[in-house]
């Protein structure tokens, strides 16, 4: 591992995704829509993968499958909150954007710093799992750790997007106003969309894993996991869904808050 040449790669996307973030920083004030800032994670790091591959050299089938495997991932994510966003601000940052303007604060200036430039290093930090494989030059073929990282990163397609699907069904039906999803997959986790999300990046971090120095990539899969799992994304989700939905208390106590498991007798 040229350990030179991965500091070198690392330092150019930090630059070309910080760049990037401005840029739609720069628009998404314009049109007065924070969201595009969650629409554009995906393709962030779809860019940032094919920005190393076009500037790095390592095992070309190591190389073709991470981009082959980022590339679906993040379209899928990308296109499917863009469906979902479509035509109007996400709540939470139209929330945000009263509170700040109602209290005289500059709400463009703020998300530069906590939405934009955040995410942006959030980003920067995930996509060195990418990076490092990207340039790897050994071992020279896929072995083991690689095709098992295929097989989680293929479950964890599985659960966000037939999740993500039962839950925009579910959301699309007038009778269930107020109700809480319950059904399909939801039935077995509380978070079907963010177990998969673990699994998928555990899958990339399995790949890095098949160079021993690949280790030092466990700060990206911490780090979703964190975002997923951590009092600012299962725990704060969790804490409105109490306040907004009479039965979630129930549903808790009746299903799994990650893991799919089968519904405990409530």
């Amino acid at each position: 591992m040229d350990w030179m040449e991965f500091l070198t790669l690392a330092g150019a996307n930090f630059v070309l995704i910080m760049v990037l973030m401005i840029a739609l920083w720069g628009v998404s004030v314009a049109i007065r829509d924070s969201s595009i800032a969650d629409i554009y994670w995906g393709t962030g790091l779809i860019i940032a993968a094919w920005f190393t591959w076009a500037i790095s050299d390592g095992v070309e089938a190591r190389r073709l499958l991470v981009l082959a495997l980022v590339t679906a991932w993040g379209l899928r994510l990308s296109l499917y909150l863009l469906w979902r966003n479509w035509g109007a601000e996400d709540a939470r940052y139209a929330r945000l954007r009263r509170h700040i303007e109602e209290q005289g604060g500059n709400y463009a200036l703020h998300s530069l710093k906590h939405v934009y430039l955040l995410q942006g290093f959030f980003m920067w930090v995930i996509s060195l799992v990418l990076i490092f494989s990207l340039s790897l030059d050994a071992p020279p073929t896929l072995g083991v750790l690689a095709w098992t990282g295929v097989a989680l990163w293929s479950v964890g397609m599985f659960f966000e997007t037939v999740g993500d699907w039962q839950l925009a069904r579910f959301r699309a039906d007038p009778a269930n106003a107020g109700k809480v999803m319950d059904r399909g997959l939801w039935r077995y986790t509380r978070h079907p969309n963010y177990f998969g999300e673990a699994c998928v990046w555990s899958g990339f971090f399995l790949i890095a894993l098949e160079h021993p120095a690949g280790i030092v990539t466990a700060v990206s899969l911490l780090t979703i996991l964190y975002a997923l799992i951590g009092p600012t994304g299962k725990g704060l989700l969790e804490r409105r869904m109490s306040k907004k939905r009479p039965d979630f208390e129930a549903y808790v106590r009746r299903t799994s808050g990650f893991f799919p498991l089968p519904p405990k007798r409530d």
